[in-house]
């Protein structure tokens, strides 16, 4: 109990007993029903309503970061329905309808917002100035896609972790040339659309250069484009492939595998799920670590930490995933200094 409540039954008692004084038996009978009524009314607890967490997507709601996510902050102790309630909106690729989506958010009085990627934030900030927001990777560098001020000083209500996807670009197209060393032109799969995954292609064609590698453009905004890209990308006779990060992109991931194979294109992706899922190889943070903060962040700001003082985290953790099945269906070696750097194999 505390002194606030205390004080106020000390003060309710000596009232009661003030008027207690020369009242009849019958009235001290109906004062004592009253005291016993307010003693029951002060110490029924106050119910406080669950805070509500929004999830705003690009992709669908199946994608692997949703659960990701709600699994690292579980174990935190927050239970969907229990003590924390969460609202979804995906807009399933449909970029157009994600500024939709964010005001319902707004409009729903949502405690924290949580974004996968660079478009979903954008519109998220888009929608508001005062509701924190929490992006759990922007797909690339959140300063230069003009979402946050500083990484140390994020200023306004955004904070997250960088996935730093696109300085990642030319580790990708190194580790590449390193598996397949006579490959001299490489195809990169990239979305216009999705800001994250523009800068990645920005970024890949200065490390090509310095790896004296030639880029082949698939720019795709749709996935019935990706088989006339794949076609395209043969005929130029491209030797490997790399798949960029996004909504698009990675929910047509088994499509993109299969025609990689089909082609004999060498592929690297972003995260360990494309190695999971066929693809020959993947170089990226650590997804786990990076829910793990991202959850660490949203519940400090639940207990009133602001966004602004909170440091937009980069990940510590990368991991080199490589899929043996696939390189033996490319009828690919993979060389042992590759093999000796890689954290996870899949046979």
């Amino acid at each position: 109990m505390n002194a606030f409540l205390s004080k106020s039954l000390s003060d309710n008692r000596k009232l009661l007993v003030s008027h207690a004084e020369g009242m009849s038996i019958e009235n001290l009978r109906w004062l004592g029903v009253w005291a016993i009524a307010f003693l029951f009314l002060v110490a029924v607890p106050v119910v406080e309503a669950q805070p509500k967490i929004g999830f705003l997507g690009s992709g669908p709601s199946s994608r692997p970061w949703h659960e990701s996510f709600k699994r690292e902050f579980r174990k935190l102790g927050y239970v969907d329905g229990k003590n924390v309630t969460f609202i979804n909106r995906f807009a399933d690729t449909k970029y157009d309808r994600l500024p939709v989506l964010a005001d319902e958010l707004v409009r729903l009085k949502v405690d924290v917002i949580i974004t996968p990627g660079s478009n979903d934030t954008g519109a998220a900030k888009n929608a508001t100035k005062t509701i924190p927001i929490v992006f759990l990777g922007a797909g690339s560098d959140p300063v230069v896609l003009g979402l946050v001020d500083s990484l140390a000083r994020p200023g306004g209500n955004l904070t997250g972790v960088s996935s730093i996807a696109s300085e990642l670009a030319g580790k990708r197209l190194e580790l590449l040339k390193e598996t397949v060393p006579k490959v001299t032109r490489v195809a990169v799969l990239w979305n216009p659309q999705n800001a994250g995954s523009t800068q990645v292609w920005k970024e890949s064609q200065p490390a090509a250069k310095e790896l004296e590698l030639q880029l082949h453009s698939m720019a795709v905004n749709s996935a019935d484009q990706l088989d006339s890209e794949f076609k395209e990308a043969a005929k130029a006779h491209s030797g490997a492939l790399v798949v960029t990060a996004g909504a698009l992109l990675t929910t047509n991931q088994v499509q993109i595998i299969n025609l990689a194979t089909k082609y004999r294109l060498p592929a690297i992706g972003a995260g360990r799920e494309f190695v999971a899922n066929g693809g020959l190889m993947s170089y990226g943070s650590d997804g786990i670590e990076r829910y793990q903060r991202a959850a660490l962040m949203v519940e400090k700001i639940l207990k009133g930490a602001k966004p602004a003082d909170l440091p937009v985290e980069q990940p510590t953790k990368f991991e080199l995933v490589i899929n043996l099945k696939t390189a033996k269906t490319l009828g690919l070696m993979i060389p042992q200094n590759v093999l000796a750097r890689t954290d996870r194999v899949i046979k």
